[in-house]
């Protein structure tokens, strides 16, 4: 019998978009013939599975199962592509974690690090990871352009702390700018973070570890036509360019598949996760963010990647499902289950 996959999109950000462009982009990767797949869109409002276009069945939270022509269907596997709170900040991987449903992404205290921009890099800097200077805000507090300015300099970007796919970012290059760019942060999030502009070329990397295998993928260079990598140049065909294997160094390539895979250990991370960086003009890698519920459209940085190694991506997905489902297997078998 096929095992069931929850493919979970939704949420409750602006990022909702891009997660319904990833479910199906995932529904597209894993292998029908070994999988049974369902969409699961989550709203604040309700839950509910989604066989076909037209038809929406509610989900019972009580066991994240649901009932179709008299039968009750339990899932085997949640593939987590909510980009997003409640499926990136730790959120639905606790409810999974009570449920004892495996699940693709990174566990709760991952997901609730690396969702907060700043104290993820504040603690990955604790490791020697190199970050941009920045300036953390709550909505309520109190802050000074003038203080700001003098101690990050111009440009800057703001951005919400907790929110991704550049909702809400602004590059400022004056300082009357930034009250309404921090205004645009916190429309977005509980937080916002304004960051020191660094120069350089932007590129991007992905990495899976199962058991004993580690798997580092090419790296990815983006070259923005617009004034930086926004929304507009991520999801709009023309916009930017993206060019797999990046057109970097055989050491500066080799340093951030090494300095992302040492990462992906240091948050304790699980499933794909996707590292941003900045190489300066000399040469020095800073890291911009840790994603650990990467995009999966066709078009989306993971799959170009997947594809630059050679590697089949139907068989990337198996194998990341089939490594938790033989863990949750295992933890049963300890358990006495």
């Amino acid at each position: 019998m096929k095992k069931k996959i929850a493919i979970v999109a939704g949420g409750y950000s602006s990022e909702w978009v891009v997660s319904l462009k990833s479910a199906q982009g995932l529904r597209s990767f894993i292998d029908p013939n070994r999988y049974e797949v369902y969409i699961v869109l989550i709203t604040k409002e309700q839950w509910f599975v989604q066989p076909d276009e037209k038809t929406k069945i509610p989900m019972d939270k009580n066991d994240f199962g649901f009932t179709s022509g008299g039968r009750k269907i339990h899932f085997d596997f949640a593939y987590i592509t909510i980009h997003g709170t409640p499926g990136e900040d730790g959120l639905l991987q606790g409810y999974f974690d009570m449920m004892g449903i495996p699940y693709s992404s990174c566990g709760v205290l991952a997901s609730a690090l690396t969702f907060n921009k700043y104290f993820c890099n504040r603690f990955l800097k604790s490791f020697g990871v190199k970050t941009a200077e920045s300036v953390f805000l709550r909505k309520n507090d109190r802050w000074d352009s003038a203080a700001i300015q003098s101690k990050l300099g111009l440009p800057v970007f703001v951005k919400p702390n907790d929110s991704g796919s550049s909702f809400g970012v602004t590059k400022v290059t004056s300082a009357d700018q930034l009250q309404t760019a921090i205004a645009a942060a916190f429309e977005e999030g509980t937080d916002a973070l304004v960051e020191r502009f660094l120069p350089g070329t932007e590129v991007t990397c992905g990495c899976y570890k199962i058991k004993d295998k580690t798997t580092v993928f090419p790296i990815t260079e983006v070259v923005s036509k617009n004034e930086f990598f926004d929304f507009d140049a991520k999801y709009n065909p023309g916009s930017s360019e993206e060019i797999t294997p990046a057109r970097i160094s055989d050491r500066l390539t080799e340093e951030i598949q090494t300095l992302t895979s040492e990462i992906y250990d240091c948050i304790g991370a699980k499933g794909i996760i996707r590292i941003d960086y900045i190489i300066s003009p000399a040469g020095e890698i800073n890291m911009l963010e840790v994603n650990t519920v990467p995009g999966m459209t066709a078009t989306s940085f993971i799959p170009q990647q997947i594809k630059a190694s050679g590697l089949n991506i139907r068989d990337v997905f198996t194998e990341i499902i089939e490594n938790e489902l033989s863990n949750k297997l295992y933890d049963g078998k300890k358990s006495g289950i």
